[in-house]
C-alpha cells in the first residue's frame, strides 16, 4: 500500500504568513525564536509529559529535547507544551486512584485543545505512565494531523535475594508481611529495591502493554516499546521519531489512515500474544471510538481464540520488558504472528512503510537459548489470556485475565463490598476464606467515579496465600500487574442499576472462564424484587473534574469514553 506524496500541510504556517493582518501572529512567534524563513516550515506540536511525580515520566524531558533537536534538523519548527500525568503506582489504593482514568480524558482534551487552537501541522507526543498513551492517541485520532507517539521507556528490574522485582512485588509484600510469611526486614528491602530508576513499571503491565499495542498498530517506531528509559537507544529512537514525523507531514499521512480496523486487530493480537493488561481492552475501545472504527468486546474474544500466548511475561510469567527487548522485542513477536497469518501485513505505519515492510529483515523464529518468547508450536498457552465473560451479572460483558491460573472456574458465596477500602479491610483483617467470591461494586466509571484499579486488594490476596482459592469481581478495573481469578469491567456498572448492584451477601456466584460465563444464582423473580427496592446512591462528587466525568462517562463496554 502506498500513499501519493503531497506538499506539506503547513496549516499553522499559512495561518501566520498569509496576509498583513497576520503580523501580530508572526510578532508573537518571533518572541519565541522564529525568523523569516521559519514561517514557511511545518510547525510541530511536541506534547511533553515530563513530570517528577512518577519515575515513568521523570526522563521524558530528555527525550523531548532529543526529538525537538531532530525536528529542527529535519526542517520543522517544534513548539513544546506540557501535559499531565497521574502515577497509578502512587495513587493505588487511595482516593487519588479515582483520577487515574479521568486523566486519560484530561490528557486527550489538553493535547487536542493546544493543537486545534494553534493550528499545528503535526504532533509528537512523549509519554510514560499508563494514561499518557491512550490519552495522546485519542487526541491524535480526534485531530487527524500527522502524528507519532514516543514512549518514555520501561524501568529496569530491581533485585533482591536472586529475584527480579517490580512495583507489584511491593504490593504483594504487603499481604505477605501481614500474613506473617516474610519478616519486616525483607518487606523493607523489597520496598527499597523494587524501583531502581526511571521508567514505567517493568512487567507487561499497562504501560508496556499499551506501548506494545501502539507499536503493533503502527503509531510508534519499531522496537521503541520495550526499550529501557535510561538507555541511550531510547533518546535515539525519540530523535528518529521526530524525523519520521516530518516525512509523514510531507506525505500527508495522518492517524486515521493508520488506525484502521485491521490495525486495531493487529494491536489486540499482539496484546494477547504477550499477555498484556486488561486495560488494553478499555483503551483500545476508546481509541477506536474516536477514530470512527467499529470495535467491540466480541472482536477481542474472536482474536483471543485464535492467538497463542507466546511471551512469558510478568505478572503471570517470569520476565520483564527489558528481557523481551533483549531477545527481539515486539518486532520478533509480530514477525512470528505475521508468518502464521495472524497479522495484517499491509497496514501502514508511521515509518511510511507497511507492517510487512518494517518486519522484512526480522527473524521469524525466537532465538535459541532463551524462553522469554516461545515458539508458536509450543506456546505458554494455546489461546490468548483476556477473556470476555457474559451472563446475568454482566449482560454487556466483563473482562477476565485467565493466564497463570490453577483453576478458571469457581462457584462460591458472594462477599459484598461497596468500596475498595471496605474489601481491603476485610482481606487484611483475615475475614476472607477460601472459596469466597469477593464483589467490589460502585467503583465503575460513573459510580467511583473514575473506575479505580484494584491492585491493592488483589495483591493482598496473593500475599495472603489465597490467590488460587478466592475470586474477585468488580465494575472497577485491574492493574496490568494483577493476576488471579479476577473479573473486571463488569457492565452495566452498579451505579446505573447493573445486576452487580443487586447481589447480596452469601448469594452463590459462578465464574466459568472456559464457558465465558459470569452468573448469579438468584431467580429472575427475586432479582426483580430487589431491583424494585434498589435506589442509586448519590454521585460521590458534586463539583470539579470527577463530577463532570461522572456526568459524561459511558459504560466500560464502550471504553468509558466521554464524548
Amino acid at each position: 500500500m502506498t500513499v501519493t506524496p503531497q506538499k506539506p500541510l503547513n496549516r499553522r504556517s499559512r495561518v501566520v504568513t498569509e496576509g498583513i493582518e497576520r503580523a501580530p501572529n508572526r510578532a508573537m512567534l518571533r518572541a519565541v525564536g522564529f525568523s523569516d524563513d521559519d514561517f514557511t516550515k511545518p510547525i510541530i506540536a511536541v506534547a511533553n509529559g515530563h513530570s517528577t511525580i512518577t519515575p515513568c515520566n521523570a526522563g521524558l524531558g530528555d527525550l523531548t529535547e532529543a526529538a525537538v533537536a531532530a525536528i529542527r534538523r529535519a526542517g520543522g519548527m517544534p513548539q513544546t507544551f506540557g501535559t499531565i500525568t497521574v502515577s497509578d503506582g502512587i495513587s493505588m489504593g487511595t482516593e487519588g486512584m479515582k483520577c487515574s482514568l479521568v486523566s486519560r480524558e484530561v490528557i486527550a482534551d489538553a493535547i487536542e485543545t493546544v493543537c486545534r487552537g494553534q493550528s499545528m501541522d503535526g504532533l509528537l507526543a512523549v509519554g510514560g505512565c499508563d494514561k499518557n498513551m491512550p490519552g495522546a492517541m485519542i487526541a491524535m485520532a480526534r485531530l487527524d494531523i500527522p502524528a507519532v507517539f514516543v514512549y518514555g521507556g520501561t524501568i529496569k528490574p530491581g533485585h533482591y535475594q536472586g529475584q527480579d522485582l517490580t512495583i507489584v512485588s511491593t504490593f504483594e509484600a504487603v499481604g505477605e508481611y501481614n500474613a506473617g510469611r516474610i519478616p519486616l526486614e525483607t518487606f523493607r528491602e523489597i520496598e527499597r529495591r523494587a524501583c531502581p530508576g526511571k521508567g514505567s513499571c517493568g512487567g507487561m503491565y499497562t504501560a508496556n502493554t499499551m506501548s506494545s499495542a501502539f507499536e503493533a498498530m503502527g503509531m510508534s517506531l519499531p522496537y521503541s516499546s520495550t526499550m529501557a528509559a535510561e538507555d541511550a537507544e531510547k533518546a535515539e529512537s525519540a530523535a528518529q521519531s521526530g524525523e519520521a514525523l516530518l516525512k509523514l507531514i510531507a506525505r500527508d499521512l495522518t492517524p486515521r489512515q493508520i488506525l484502521t480496523k485491521e490495525a486495531f486487530e493487529n494491536a489486540i493480537t499482539v496484546v494477547m500474544a504477550v499477555g498484556g493488561s486488561t486495560n488494553a481492552v478499555l483503551h483500545l475501545l476508546a481509541i477506536a471510538h474516536t477514530a470512527g472504527v467499529e470495535l467491540t468486546l466480541d472482536d477481542f474474544e474472536r482474536i483471543r481464540e485464535r492467538t497463542p500466548h507466546i511471551a512469558d511475561m510478568k505478572p503471570a510469567g517470569k520476565y520483564v520488558a527489558t528481557d523481551l527487548h533483549r531477545v527481539g522485542g515486539i518486532p520478533l513477536v509480530m514477525k512470528m504472528l505475521l508468518e502464521a497469518g495472524l497479522l495484517h501485513g499491509d497496514c501502514l505505519t508511521v515509518t511510511g512503510q507497511t507492517v510487512a515492510e518494517n518486519l522484512a529483515d526480522v527473524p521469524a523464529t525466537p532465538p535459541e537459548g532463551q524462553d522469554v518468547v516461545l515458539p508458536l508450536s509450543a506456546p505458554k498457552y494455546p489461546q490468548g489470556h483476556l477473556a470476555v465473560l457474559r451472563g446475568n451479572l454482566a449482560p454487556e460483558g466483563s473482562v477476565a485475565k485467565i493466564s497463570g491460573l490453577k483453576s478458571t472456574t469457581i462457584t462460591g458465596p458472594a462477599r459484598v463490598f461497596d468500596s475498595e477500602e471496605a474489601c481491603m479491610a476485610a482481606i487484611m483483617g483475615d475475614r476472607i476464606r477460601a472459596g469466597d467470591v469477593l464483589v467490589i461494586r460502585y467503583e465503575g466509571p460513573k459510580g467511583g467515579p473514575g473506575m479505580r484499579e484494584m491492585l491493592s486488594p488483589t495483591s493482598a490476596i496473593i500475599g495472603k496465600g489465597l490467590g488460587d482459592a478466592v475470586a474477585l469481581i468488580t465494575d472497577g478495573r485491574f492493574s496490568g500487574g494483577t493476576y488471579g481469578l479476577v473479573v473486571g469491567h463488569v457492565a452495566p456498572e452498579a451505579q446505573v442499576g447493573g445486576p452487580l448492584a443487586l447481589v447480596e451477601e452469601g448469594d452463590l456466584i459462578t465464574i466459568d472462564a472456559p464457558k465465558r460465563l459470569l452468573e448469579l444464582h438468584v431467580s429472575d423473580e427475586e432479582l426483580a424484587r430487589r431491583r424494585a427496592a434498589w435506589q442509586a446512591p448519590p454521585i460521590k462528587y458534586q463539583r470539579g473534574v470527577l463530577a463532570k466525568y461522572a456526568k459524561l462517562v459511558s459504560s466500560a463496554s464502550r471504553g468509558a469514553v466521554t464524548d
